[in-house]
């Protein structure tokens, strides 16, 4: 329910706050929606009437809002028409928000290091104003010791129910600008910052997670949408009509905001010109289970622009216990070989067995894996490359190339220095961290990235940190929630049009709408971080170009030529079609562009049709 503004004012109905002024209306910023079990919020199928705030999104169906319900009256008898009409408005807020799309922020459940809240983490302000109107009603909303030591003493009480992370704090948890205002535009001081222009390329996308080209000569360009879309794009950035690879009936996903399922990942093999093969990686259904599957398909005889579907053979599964952290990058490096980027297994902090799935060598979850998926054609769907580092340790998958990661969000292999070739052949990621901090990473072989002992450089799991067996790579860059709280990992800039950038990794992050870049020092060693804006003045004004984007980063990408794009959208659902693919574009080299049309070598597109 929402109700709008008439000229002399609005009213707010938390927590799903719409301004309305003069007929238009303004949707709420949504953060990152969880609800307490880890799946995403959803529409329940009967209408709730105790919480109906939460009615048309949220995370409660019809028997959890009737359990609450009976909760609230329960509490409520104890109370005289005064303390009714004091309390039951707080009273019916704070055991409603479990049916909030953001329960798992606002219940603290993302930190299995502490038990899960009985009161949902309230902002300052409102913290006060309930306790001293309604504090009697502490003790029976709350049966945890803290909570009836504090019940006399507000500052210690309104402590207890602050989160680490301020911006999920209720009510205000949908009106908080600290991570959402300016996205999209300048983001740092101009004299600190990179200023940089964007292309539009495509748009009317629906959550558009992965561009990649075939490597096949013909500049064309395929994109994937998380329903299990893939769309060609041909060198003058026309779509085809009809989709190169269609599996929307296959694929697990949903409409709601926070739904991390669905088709997640998309490759061509190598040698694709003389094969026809491609590789995707999507979350799927099988009876009860949830699992991530890793495909082969194979390119029509007929029609070099659509898929054969009757040619899908499935190359890998593995059973997911969650329906979060679902990893979703796969692709080819330097080797041949194709790499497959698996989450943790979902809910929070890794809790599965001893030490969790990503420090655990036996398990798939929480791991890099590499496999040879050439002259497959008869015999074993892969097999494994002699040189993996765990074939002969007991126990071990096989499979794994490294672990220690816990969701690593987009991948890429550097293509090297143009004349040197200096950083040929590395393996960036973005690995999404815990409750506090974001990571990039360079995989190499064999080694361990951490989770769940470390997030980013500090110690999340300290007994497991203090191992001294655990001999973990640190990541090259880490940023604190301030800064964003969803790593987008994206690609060492190669490319011919903007020798400014050569060597610069491009990166950004999902929900702060953050796009920022690290230049190796090569004096020390180190990866120095450079804010990355939008051009303001007449930085941007050429033909075509602009300077804004949707602020929710999903994807990078780059071309057959090694120019940089990347993917957001408006509306982070994997049915909403507002997603675009821009290109980064560098308005300092604008003035080069005849010796660019010169000097930057592309073969010319082959027929398509």
């Amino acid at each position: 329910m929402w109700y709008c503004c008439d000229i002399l004012g609005c009213v707010w109905h938390s927590p799903f706050i719409r301004l309305c002024l003069l007929g238009f209306w303004i949707a709420p910023v949504f953060l990152h929606p969880q609800c307490l079990d880890f799946k995403p919020p959803f529409k329940p199928q009967e209408d709730l009437q105790f919480c109906t705030m939460y009615g048309t999104f949220g995370c409660c169906d019809s028997v959890k809002d009737q359990e609450l319900m009976t909760k609230f009256y329960n509490i409520m008898d104890n109370f005289d028409y005064y303390g009714y009409a004091n309390c039951a408005g707080y009273v019916q807020d704070l055991l409603c928000q479990e049916c909030s799309p953001y329960a798992a922020h606002l219940f603290d459940a993302e930190d299995p290091s502490t038990p899960t809240r009985t009161i949902p983490g309230l902002c300052p302000d409102y913290c006060s104003q309930f306790w001293s109107k309604c504090r009697s009603t502490i003790t029976l909303l709350s049966d945890q010791p803290q909570h009836a030591e504090t019940e006399q003493d507000q500052v210690r009480f309104c402590q207890n129910l602050q989160l680490e992370d301020p911006d999920y704090c209720y009510p205000h948890i949908l009106r908080n600008e600290q991570l959402t205002q300016n996205l999209g535009r300048v983001v740092a001081n101009p004299e600190g910052c990179l200023q940089l222009c964007l292309e539009e390329v495509a748009n009317g996308l629906r959550n558009p997670l992965a561009m990649v080209h075939a490597n096949d000569g013909t500049h064309r360009f395929f994109v994937a949408e998380q329903v299990g879309l893939v769309w060609t794009y041909l060198p003058d950035r026309s779509r085809l009509e009809k989709p190169f690879l269609n599996i929307t009936e296959t694929v697990l996903t949903s409409p709601w905001e926070g739904d991390e399922r669905g088709f997640l990942g998309l490759t061509f093999h190598p040698n694709y010109k003389h094969n026809g093969k491609l590789y995707v990686y999507y979350s799927v259904e099988v009876g009860f289970d949830e699992r991530i599957r890793i495909s082969e398909f194979r390119v029509s005889s007929g029609d070099m622009n659509v898929v054969d579907h009757a040619s899908e053979r499935i190359i890998l599964e593995v059973d997911e216990p969650a329906s979060n952290h679902n990893g979703g990058m796969v692709m080819f490096a330097n080797d041949g070989y194709l790499y497959i980027f698996t989450g943790d297994g979902g809910m929070a902090g890794d809790p599965f067995g001893k030490h969790g799935n990503a420090q655990n060598k036996s398990a798939l979850l929480g791991k890099v894996l590499r496999i040879d998926v050439d002259d497959n054609d008869r015999g074993p769907l892969y097999r494994i490359p002699s040189d993996n580092p765990f074939v002969y340790e007991r126990g071990a998958r096989p499979e794994v190339y490294a672990y220690g990661v816990r969701n690593m969000w987009r991948c890429s292999v550097d293509r090297g220095d143009p004349l040197t070739k200096e950083g040929k052949g590395r393996i960036f990621c973005g690995d999404v961290g815990q409750n506090k901090f974001e990571e990039i990473d360079i995989i190499e072989k064999g080694r361990n990235y951490g989770w769940r002992a470390k997030e980013g450089f500090s110690c999340y799991d300290k007994k497991l940190c203090a191992n001294r067996s655990l001999d973990d790579v640190l990541p090259i860059y880490a940023y604190p929630h301030k800064m964003g709280k969803s790593v987008t990992g994206g690609y060492v800039y190669r490319g011919c049009e903007y020798p400014n950038l050569n060597g610069m990794y491009i990166f950004g992050d999902f929900m702060s709408g953050r796009m920022m870049s690290l230049l190796e020092n090569k004096n020390t060693g180190q990866w120095d971080y450079h804010e990355i804006c939008m051009g303001i003045g007449l930085t941007c004004a050429f033909p075509g170009l602009i300077n804004n984007y949707y602020q929710y980063i999903i994807s990078f990408a780059e071309d057959e030529a090694g120019e940089l794009y990347f993917m957001s959208t408006g509306v982070p659902s994997a049915t909403s079609p507002t997603g675009v693919v821009y290109k980064l574009v560098d308005p300092s080299s604008l003035g080069r562009n005849l010796i660019v049309s010169l000097t930057c070598p592309l073969s010319p597109p082959l027929s398509l049709t």
